[in-house]
């Protein structure tokens, strides 16, 4: 698929598809009259290049872990630094207390939305 497609397909600009791919987070091929054409199965890699970059990781980490992504795999960092580490157990417990919370909203919403409908079953019956 061409970029424009891709974008689309992501609702990621064109612009950040490229700064992705200057980052070495995607790669694409060039067809012969010079056009980036992505695989597929960058659909999903850029969702999640996008979930992890919302959740606070810059770039240069996201690339470290993209092998993780992809299971099975071996995964084997010897560059992993203890900083490294720090920052990206603060990251996952970062991830946790966002997921808790969207937990506990998206609940919220739910018991809402069942006191209101079967507030409407009630007057309708």
């Amino acid at each position: 698929m061409r970029i424009g497609e891709l974008s689309e397909r992501t609702r990621t600009s064109r612009r950040l598809l490229r700064y992705y791919e200057e980052q070495g987070l995607i790669v694409s091929q060039r067809s012969a009259n010079g056009y980036r054409q992505y695989d597929e199965r960058l659909v999903d890699r850029v969702m999640q290049i996008r979930g992890l970059l919302d959740a606070g990781l810059p770039t240069r980490i996201i690339k470290q872990i993209l092998p993780c992504l992809d299971k099975p795999r071996a995964i084997h960092f010897p560059d992993a630094t203890p900083e490294m580490l720090a920052a990206l157990e603060l990251e996952r417990d970062r991830m946790t207390e966002r997921i808790d919370c969207l937990t506990r909203n998206r609940d919220a919403v739910a018991s809402y939305i069942d006191v209101v409908q079967n507030s409407r079953r009630t007057e309708a019956a």
